[in-house]
């Protein structure tokens, strides 16, 4: 696990194109394991999200695609964002109502993220065993759980910083 990989690696300073391409390159590779074709739109729709560590609304993306030339209709962004997260490229974040690209598209995995109130910085967590204490606290009332995102909202360590200051 590289720095840019660990935990809340997205609250410290680190050079965020070794983020960005290892993504990009794995998302990549995951595409073409899959047989699946990454367009123009969706590449750089992935490239959009892998910009920065936040999340993005989809008529953000839209703006930003429509600005350099790849037309204006929502299905455009929309239509690329369902096939990142259908893909494992990207997550939905309800919350927020808003789409970040996966750091970690090389596996199949169940993420967390905590997400700033402030800034808006996300950071993307390994939560496998946050995962089986929920799916293990649902199988006690007979539920089964098929799919779960978890998202903490709260303070990075600048803000918090700053809101001390």
């Amino acid at each position: 696990m590289t720095s840019e990989s660990a935990p809340g690696a997205a609250f410290a300073p680190h050079d965020h194109r070794v983020c960005a391409a290892h993504a990009l390159d794995a998302a990549e590779a995951r595409i073409a394991a899959e047989g699946a074709r990454m367009t123009k739109v969706r590449r750089r729709v992935l490239e959009i999200l892998l910009e920065s560590h936040r999340a993005m609304g989809a008529y953000e993306v839209l703006e930003r695609l429509a600005a350099e030339g790849y037309g204006h209709q929502p299905p455009v962004a929309y239509r690329a964002l369902e096939f990142l997260v259908q893909h494992g490229l990207a997550h939905r974040l309800q919350r927020l109502n808003a789409f970040a690209a996966c750091l970690h598209p090389e596996r199949d995995h169940a993420p967390a993220f905590l997400i700033c109130r402030n800034c808006d910085t996300l950071a993307e967590l390994a939560a496998a065993q946050v995962h089986e204490v929920l799916a293990g606290l649902a199988a006690e009332s007979g539920f089964r759980v098929e799919r779960a995102t978890i998202e903490a909202m709260g303070l990075c360590p600048a803000c918090r910083g700053a809101e001390a200051a």
